[in-house]
């Protein structure tokens, strides 16, 4: 309670959550929904993010009636700071980082920086100040692979929260406020999902595994101006992520060689290169 008060302080409208990241007060309406459903119109607790609030009586109250509380959530898209997260994971092979600095180079936007917290699974949340409006849509992975991204409706877990996984952290010298979205990360935040086509299949593709149809296809190109404009220290990172999308389109065995090309460019051996690429084609 005690660090969300800090965060309603900052002017950040907080909820309290439980050790499993979910609002910790159940709904009073459990069992007899409303229809249209009831946002706290009510006036009793257990609304979820529309209980969120930066006064400190309601505050105290919502923690009071929830003692068992071990963290709190910072809702997304409210003023005063309209608040954008991105949760870039690193489960399940993903890279959100690598996939945040492919679209930054990609789509040529600046990646400020920004309020960032240390996630337990070793991810991290960046948070942005947006715009009142458009409102920015709660998405898992349509921005790219790895990235899940909070928006109007949804909320972060705010750093202190203790949760079944471990603590949620401050990044060491992460800034005192979050930075505004580039302008062109917002377009992408905001536009409309891309209509679902046809992917080739597992079988087609050699991959074994079947792409989520909701990620839109990695230009060519850019893959593989993304691995050739790797610093020191990315090389093999960035290769495997952008191998990895190619795959995932189809075009991996068509991009290998430019792949392993743009790789040895930036000093990486070719026969690592290609162990790299092989690695990604076999990925489940």
């Amino acid at each position: 309670m005690a660090e969300a008060l800090i965060a309603a302080e900052r002017g950040y409208p907080v909820i309290p959550l439980t050790r499993s990241k979910l609002p910790a007060l159940r709904s009073p309406h459990r069992g007899h929904p409303e229809v249209p459903p009831c946002h706290g119109d009510c006036g009793r607790l257990g609304h979820g993010v529309h209980d969120a609030s930066t006064d400190p009586f309601t505050i105290r109250r919502m923690f009071a009636a929830a003692p068992w509380a071990t963290g709190y959530g910072i809702a997304c898209g409210l003023p005063p700071h309209h608040l954008i997260g991105l949760d870039l994971d690193t489960k399940n092979g993903a890279d959100g980082l690598t996939a945040l600095l492919f679209l930054a180079e990609a789509h040529d936007f600046p990646t400020p920086p920004t309020i960032m917290v240390r996630t337990p699974s070793g991810g991290q949340h960046l948070w942005f100040t947006g715009p009142p409006s458009p409102p920015v849509p709660n998405s898992v992975g349509r921005l790219a692979p790895g990235i899940d991204v909070r928006g109007t409706g949804g909320y972060l877990v705010g750093p202190g929260s203790l949760t079944t996984h471990g603590r949620y952290v401050l990044a060491p010298n992460t800034p005192d406020r979050p930075a505004p979205v580039p302008a062109p990360l917002l377009t992408l935040l905001t536009a409309p999902p891309a209509p679902t086509r046809h992917r080739p299949s597992p079988h087609h593709t050699g991959t074994g595994y079947e792409p989520s149809p909701d990620v839109p296809p990695q230009p060519a190109a850019a893959l593989v101006r993304f691995v050739r404009t790797s610093p020191v220290g990315q090389r093999n990172a960035r290769l495997f992520w952008a191998a990895c999308r190619a795959y995932e389109d189809g075009l991996g065995p068509e991009l290998a060689a430019r792949l392993t090309e743009a790789a040895c460019h930036t000093g990486l051996p070719e026969e690592e290169a290609r162990a790299t690429i092989a690695s990604a084609s076999r990925r489940r």
